[in-house]
């Protein structure tokens, strides 16, 4: 089974369904295709698409996906390497109006360059990205919590040093960043 996963954002990425339909139309794709679609609202006899998905049943699909397809959304992506699956990311885009900006770019670049996930930018080469993924051997995600403290820890040093009036401003960065670090 192939997952493709659009995420929460409230544009659409139908440009990514479009490329997906039309590699099953053309055969290059044979496996049952399961869609979170969000806020897209393409529509497909050949893929199952949900608006959004429970997160316990969305969990099930991660688990039996054989690959995932993606935007460029770092829960989506971290989320489905912490199940071991191979990741498709393809970049929603703002001149389409998928996004605000570009971004997602530059999450699939960082990802794409440290070896966990392959990249799709040419939507028409959908099925080489896919003959591509059967041989690929994602780096193993590890989080980087470790990391993280240690960036909190710096923040709080820094606040002790800081005149009072700045302190709250430190506190509140760090704590975000540490509800990053539990999140991931």
């Amino acid at each position: 089974m192939i997952l493709v996963i659009l995420g929460t954002q409230d544009k659409k990425f139908n440009r990514l369904l479009e490329a997906v339909d039309k590699q099953i139309k053309k055969g290059n794709i044979k496996d049952k295709v399961v869609v979170q679609a969000g806020s897209s609202d393409y529509k497909s006899k050949d893929m199952e698409i949900f608006d959004y998905i429970p997160m316990d049943k969305f969990e099930d699909y991660i688990k039996k996906a054989d690959l995932v397809i993606t935007h460029g959304g770092v829960g989506s992506i971290i989320n489905s390497l912490k199940h071991d699956k191979k990741v498709i990311a393809a970049a929603r885009l703002k001149e389409f109006g998928e996004h605000e900006n570009d971004h997602q770019k530059q999450i699939i670049s960082e990802f794409k360059k440290d070896g966990y996930i392959l990249e799709l930018s040419d939507f028409d080469k959908l099925d080489e990205v896919i003959e591509e993924s059967k041989k690929f051997k994602p780096k193993k995600y590890e989080g980087n919590n470790k990391k993280m403290l240690e960036l909190v820890d710096s923040f709080i040093e820094v606040s002790n040093n800081k005149p009072t009036i700045i302190r709250p401003f430190i506190a509140i960065f760090a704590f975000i960043l540490l509800v990053i670090l539990l999140l991931v």
